[in-house]
């Protein structure tokens, strides 16, 4: 690995860096930005990056990222008694949040799931209880959205230190007390 390949690896990783940030700060495309990174050191480096076949595996990670959140959200806000209008009053919370920076994003679903649910004639007790679930849901949601995206930065590191001919970098990390046997 050259002092170029060095460079990029490096400059990519930072660029993925601001991605896993991006789960925790609104405007950031989280996984999407780590996928671009990833896409980008490829079109760069072609045959010294990362794989095809591992492209498509972040890919697909990056979408999962997207469905786990919204899943997550809906499951949070039904353990909790929501209804059907509980469920769509989070995820449109959810949305308009986005334009409200972190205490949007938390409070949005929140405010959604309680207001849909009172809509549809709950009372005060029951439509807080589904809010609640609905932020529980997006924390849920976050924290698996976090470890995917540690995930796809591995995943593309260790392809791309394999592809590059340093399989003895990776076999020195397996063997280091970081992954102990």
């Amino acid at each position: 690995m050259g002092i170029e390949q060095i460079i990029g690896l490096i400059i990519t990783l930072l660029i993925m860096g601001i991605g896993l940030i991006g789960n925790i700060l609104p405007g950031i495309p989280a996984s999407p930005l780590i996928l671009i990174a990833a896409v980008a050191h490829r079109l760069y480096f072609g045959n010294d990056s990362v794989g095809n076949i591992m492209l498509v595996v972040l890919l697909l990670l990056t979408v999962f990222t997207f469905v786990l959140d919204y899943i997550a959200t809906m499951i949070g806000a039904k353990k909790f008694g929501a209804t059907w209008y509980g469920i769509v009053g989070a995820v449109v919370g959810g949305i308009v949040g986005l334009f409200f920076n972190i205490p949007g994003i938390i409070l949005g679903p929140f405010i959604g799931a309680m207001l849909f649910e009172l809509i549809s004639g709950r009372t005060t007790d029951e439509a807080s209880r589904a809010g609640f679930g609905a932020v529980i849901g997006i924390v849920t949601g976050t924290l698996g959205q976090i470890v995917l995206c540690v995930i796809m930065i591995i995943l593309f590191v260790f392809n791309v230190l394999m592809r590059s001919g340093n399989s003895e970098v990776i076999e020195a990390l397996l063997n280091s007390p970081i992954f102990p046997a």
